[in-house]
């Protein structure tokens, strides 16, 4: 029986969230399965991949093939990684400890480029928001500045009308 890493479509319309899954290659996308092997949600940033590594190097070790996606969520997760270690085991090139200690090390180095990531989305969006009240406020102080100037060219208007009025009153005295 040939068996297939896959995703398995869950969620509403518009809001995609999917199991990862054994299944037999003749099942239907969404139908029987032979193992779960954890979940996929696009929908967060970054998106959120849980996975059962042991599980899935085991069923990579027996043949089971992935999808493109689900292989590259096996490979953003570590099993691939996980699977060429444990091929240079087999080989003899290092030891089973030696092996642990560097998907050890893999894993801390990925999930500190994820909470990088993480980060440098929180700092955006607050520098987004604070370039955003910074254009605000520069459009209050123009609105502000406009408005005093239209104060400011009523009042010299009215003035000039005033002036205008006293000089033809003048005149009108001195005939």
């Amino acid at each position: 029986m040939a068996t297939k890493i896959r995703l398995q479509r869950h969620g509403r319309k518009g809001k995609p969230f999917f199991h990862i899954v054994v299944a037999d290659s003749r099942a239907r996308r969404d139908g029987r399965f032979i193992e779960k092997l954890g979940t996929y949600n696009p929908i967060t940033n970054p998106a959120t991949v849980e996975l059962n590594v042991d599980s899935a190097v085991k069923w990579l070790m027996t043949g089971a093939e992935p999808t493109n996606t689900a292989k590259a969520l096996l490979s953003y997760k570590g099993a691939y990684m996980k699977k060429h270690l444990l091929g240079g085991v087999a080989k003899g090139a290092f030891s089973q400890e030696e092996a642990e200690t560097r998907f050890a090390a893999w894993l801390e180095a990925k999930d500190a480029k994820i909470q990088a990531k993480k980060d440098g989305l929180s700092s955006e969006a607050t520098a987004t928001k604070l370039a955003a009240l910074e254009a605000e406020k520069a459009v209050n102080a123009a609105r502000v500045k406009a408005a005093q100037e239209v104060e400011a060219a009523a009042q010299a208007e009215e003035t000039t009308a005033e002036e205008a009025e006293g000089t033809t009153e003048e005149v009108a005295t001195e005939e």
